[in-house]
Order: structure tokens, then sequence, then C-alpha cells
């Protein structure tokens, strides 16, 4: 990595050779589909070449640096598939849902509503602070003094019990 961060372009071709195939792959098995992947990768490296002055072989070995870019290239594409386009978004009024779909939509509220006064009070609680609190896992661990495992545990077992109930009725 001391040639390619002097330019050497043999040196990265080398390191180019040997990472991209995994980089992909790693990028593939996580979710990717096999383009965007590709593109990816071809970014990964990019930043490779770029910031390879920045490379400490003290902190980290090369491979971890390379897949540590890899996982956070692939964290920002995500982010960016999951925020809507402005031309997405709906702008202006919105039309009144037709009568029966408003009885419908009043009629899940209250069934959810059930199924959540039907949970045990800390399955609730959890359910509660995460969806109407906004808060995380971490956040709620944090504020009950209880392991993040318990927390994340009860947000599973509440989200079957709610996802049984309103599947039920």
């Amino acid at each position: 990595m001391a040639r390619v961060a002097r330019g050497d372009r043999a040196a990265f071709a080398e390191v180019f050779r040997h990472f991209a195939p995994r980089v992909k792959a790693y990028l593939v098995k996580s979710g990717a589909v096999p383009a965007l992947a590709e593109d990816c990768m071809q970014d990964v490296m990019a930043t490779v070449w770029r910031k390879a002055a920045q490379f400490d072989p003290a902190r980290a070995s090369l491979a971890a640096w390379i897949f540590t870019i890899a996982r956070n290239r692939r964290i920002d594409l995500l982010r960016r598939e999951r925020r809507p386009e402005a031309e997405d978004l709906a702008w202006g009024p919105q039309a009144a849902p037709e009568a029966a779909e408003a009885l419908a939509l009043q009629q899940d509220a209250a069934r959810l509503a059930r199924a959540l006064s039907d949970l045990p009070e800390a399955q609730r609680q959890v359910i509660v602070q995460a969806y109407f609190g906004d808060l995380s896992h971490a956040q709620i661990a944090a504020r009950t003094g209880l392991p993040l495992g318990t927390i994340k545990s009860r947000t599973k077992l509440a989200l079957d019990r709610l996802r049984h109930a309103m599947g039920r009725e």
C-alpha cells in the first residue's frame, strides 16, 4: 500500500486484482444486485486508490480497511435507495379516502389498539418506545437499564404477537 500511496499503478493493479472480486462477492452476499455490486466495488477500489496514504497497517489489516470501506459504501447506497426522490413524494392535498377505506382503517386501528393492550406490559413498553417514541433498541436499553438483547427479544416477541393478532381477527 505504500507503493500505491506513492501512485504506483502496478501496485494498485495487484491490490485491485486481489480484492475487487472479493469485495464484489461480499456486496452480492450482503444483498446487492450484481450490477449495483459491480458499481459499488468500482467506487470502493477508486476510494482505495485515492486514500491509499490514509491506510495505517498499525490500525488494521489491508483487508479489514478495504472491507470497511465497502461496508460503509453499501450502507450509503442502502440509505440512498430508501430515500424517496422528490418527484415520488405526493404534493398538494390528498384525496379523502373512500368511506369503505376509511372504515377499514378505523377497524384496523381499533384491532391494533386491542392487540397492543393485550401484550404483556414489558413487551408493550418496548413497542411504545420503539414505534411511538421513535427510539432505537440501544436507546431503549439505555433508558430502561435492560440488556440490548432483552430489548430485541421483547420487540420480536411483541411484533410476532401483533402480527398474529392482526391477521387473526
